[in-house]
């Protein structure tokens, strides 16, 4: 059987099938800030409070965008905010054309390979719980 997301654009995604492009690596639910004068984007290694940091996952994923409005959850409708996901995200990779790498699960049939390959926020982070002034918590431009 043929591969979903090579034979279809995401616009014509099942919602099953949506959600199974999310490799789980939570670099979405980063912070990040803009820079008013140049608009370059960088990234920190502070993440929402609702993600469990050793999962990866949401705590409260039904209702995201009410807890925290600035959320951006991607969806078919405003796909135009993917340059705002990492440049291995699934749904970003798929929007420009590109192949998912070996550890998207969707390659590998394993979710843990995200985590494994060193490509989610796994043991990277910290809460914004446990955040001070996001300026210092800076690691650089987001791709």
């Amino acid at each position: 059987m043929a591969n979903f997301w090579e034979n279809k654009t995401l616009s014509e995604l099942t919602q099953n099938e949506w959600e199974q492009v999310c490799d789980g690596c939570a670099k979405c639910c980063l912070h990040k800030l803009e820079d008013e004068d140049s608009g370059i984007i960088y990234g920190t290694n502070v993440v929402c409070q609702y993600l469990d940091t050793d999962t990866c996952h949401c705590g409260d994923y039904a209702r995201r965008s009410v807890l925290v409005p600035e959320c951006v959850t991607l969806n078919m409708s405003n796909l135009e905010q993917v340059y705002f996901m990492p440049a291995t995200c699934g749904y970003r990779l798929l929007a420009e054309g590109k192949a998912l790498p070996d550890w998207h699960p969707l390659i590998s049939k394993n979710k843990d390979t995200v985590h494994s390959s060193g490509n989610s926020v796994r043991g990277k982070v910290i809460s914004e719980l446990e955040a001070d002034d996001l300026m210092h918590h800076l690691t650089g431009e987001w791709d």
